[in-house]
């Protein structure tokens, strides 16, 4: 087995530990928060080194993520990690809000730029009084705590970069300032996330790269998100949903079947963690977890 892109010390029997951990958004509704908790019940028992919760453009969910942060520490055994944005807000107002995440006991940050307030592929300006870069606002969350800090990394490069060494000069900055981690933009073909590895690599950029998985549920819509993010679909798995528009059903089994694909081919490559945009859906998501050995019922894990 290759061992490209193992985190993880091997256990006595050889194989190294898998691990995973999910993304969820902040519900904005009574069923959307039913959703929520049904998914994140559902997940727990896979026992996820981490469970990230998103921060919307400029704030816009600040309290809602609060919320949802405060009720995983409460009612939950896992790991919280807050995102936060530098985007259309001021330095302090940033520096309360990583403050307010220190005292309801947050020890894991995912710190990002941010999307413009007008979405994906909208014009970036910073904010006059703001955190300028990723990287700066790293280091003011490593100033105000000991907090754990993960950021983003792109395989097929940032949509905003010039360029791949440009794109690499970012995160090797994020990192510089403090990352410990870099969870990838979702991506469908797994030989651009072992080619952004090699490039990393040879920038001499040495934390962990955590491969992030979207299980496809609504093939129509990843299929415009993708353009805006800059994340490429082979042609093979677009071929995978073509037709099913009316046929939810079948599309259910092809999106498992794809997504078992994708986890299966990282796996025999050496990849031992796991980052699941799950959509606050649980049912795809534990089904690749369990396919990793994650979340079996009365039994060990298995690597």
């Amino acid at each position: 087995m290759s061992n490209r892109e193992s985190g993880s010390a091997p256990e006595a029997s050889g194989e190294p530990e898998i691990k995973a951990s999910f993304e969820f958004f902040p519900p904005n509704s009574e069923e959307m928060e039913r959703t929520l908790w049904r998914s994140v019940k559902r997940l727990e028992p896979v026992n996820p080194q981490f469970v990230s919760v998103t921060y919307g453009a400029g704030g816009s969910t600040r309290e809602r993520t609060h919320v949802t942060i405060k009720r995983i520490l409460a009612e939950t055994g896992l790991e919280p990690a807050a995102h936060l944005t530098c985007v259309a807000a001021a330095r302090e107002e940033v520096d309360e809000v990583i403050r307010a995440y220190r005292d309801a006991g947050v020890r894991h940050i995912v710190a990002l730029r941010g999307d413009p307030p007008d979405g994906v592929g909208g014009r970036y300006a910073p904010h006059p009084d703001g955190y300028g870069t990723t990287a700066e606002l790293v280091a003011g969350i490593k100033k105000a705590g000991p907090f754990d800090v993960s950021v983003s990394a792109y395989p097929e490069k940032h949509p905003e970069s010039a360029d791949f060494e440009t794109d690499l000069a970012v995160l090797a900055a994020k990192v510089d300032a403090g990352a410990t981690r870099a969870i990838t933009q979702f991506f469908f073909d797994n030989t651009a996330y072992f080619r952004f590895i090699d490039r990393v690599r040879a920038r001499g950029i040495d934390v962990p790269i955590i491969p992030g998985i979207l299980p496809v549920s609504n093939f129509e819509k990843i299929v415009g998100f993708a353009e805006k993010c800059g994340a490429s679909i082979p042609a093979t798995f677009a071929e995978r949903f073509q037709g099913l528009e009316n046929d939810p059903e079948t599309r259910k089994l092809v999106a498992a079947a794809v997504a078992a694909e994708q986890v299966s081919a990282l796996r025999e490559q050496g990849v031992t963690e796991f980052h699941f945009y799950t959509l606050n859906r649980a049912e795809l998501v534990y089904a690749m977890c369990r396919l990793l050995g994650l979340g079996a019922p009365n039994a060990e894990r298995a690597a």
